[in-house]
């Protein structure tokens, strides 16, 4: 972030409360570190890291069953995009690692808001992704659509203020619970999919909108760990436009090996982002 990314008002960090004293250091004029507590109601309470599975940490409530990390951070995104004083927001996971720069002038209004749409993508035979689907449209209210379906799961990804707050209202609405509670008793949801479904549903959201293809980071979700050398191969197949890669945390891959594969990548990474994109548009 600090090397590569600019033109944005604030970085806020939502962190674990009990990792908060770890990332506190980060703070600056710029970067905000914020428990997840400051996001989540009293009655969702984390059960303490001695209670884990398969390192994971859960959340328990007399409400719903309990939730993992995984959930909680997809709540703190749409919760902290409702909270927080600004109107768009650039939403980066924590295995984001940029190897160019990325100025965020283009994305400022009146320009419409990117929105990361794979069209056709979700088929039959992926089962997370066709619960997350059905999901989707049960908490919105609207019939699931036949496969193959719309996908909207990415890294570096455009959010709007206006648009999320009525997307927790829609939930509301449809479910007659708080958002939250009632993102809690499904646990089978995918925050990208619930906004991008609810923008291609939604007059006035579609209207800040516009769909595109891709966005430019360099994505690994499978399991195995790269060494090294496969991190490069993952380099050389980046575009002109690629100013990021994530490697999935689940993977396993040591934060050292990615950091040593980019900076001995000088040939690879020499090139520089062509900085007309014309499919992205907006942020602040």
């Amino acid at each position: 972030m600090d090397r590569h990314v600019t033109s944005f008002s604030k970085h806020y960090l939502l962190v674990p409360d009990c990792d908060l004293p770890l990332f506190a250091p980060l703070a600056s004029e710029h970067r905000v570190i914020i428990p997840a507590s400051a996001f989540l109601p009293d009655w969702l309470r984390p059960l303490p890291r001695m209670i884990q599975r398969r390192r994971r940490q859960f959340w328990w409530s007399l409400r719903a069953k309990p939730v993992n990390g995984w959930h909680v951070q997809q709540i703190l995104k749409i919760a902290a995009t409702i909270a927080l004083p600004h109107q768009r927001f650039c939403i980066l996971d924590s295995d984001i690692v940029f190897f160019r720069d990325f100025d965020l002038t283009r994305f400022e209004y009146p320009n419409a808001i990117p929105m990361l749409t794979m069209s056709d993508v979700v088929t039959a035979d992926q089962p997370r992704h066709s619960r997350w689907l059905v999901t989707s449209h049960e908490l919105l209210g609207l019939p699931t659509p036949p496969f193959p379906a719309d996908d909207f799961i990415g890294h570096i990804i455009f959010w709007d203020k206006q648009t999320t707050r009525a997307l927790a209202e829609r939930i509301e609405a449809v479910t007659g619970l708080g958002w939250i509670e009632a993102l809690c008793k499904t646990r089978e949801f995918s925050e990208y999919m619930l906004y991008g479904y609810f923008v291609q549903n939604d007059a006035a959201a579609s209207l800040r909108h516009t769909a595109v293809p891709s966005t430019p980071c360099v994505s690994y979700w499978d399991d195995p760990r790269l060494n090294k050398g496969e991190l490069q191969d993952l380099l050389r197949r980046a575009s002109k436009d690629d100013v990021a890669f994530s490697i999935a945390s689940f993977s396993g891959t040591p934060v050292e090996t990615i950091r040593a594969s980019i900076a001995d990548s000088d040939e690879i990474l020499s090139l520089t982002s062509s900085g007309d994109r014309t499919e992205f548009a907006a942020l602040c």
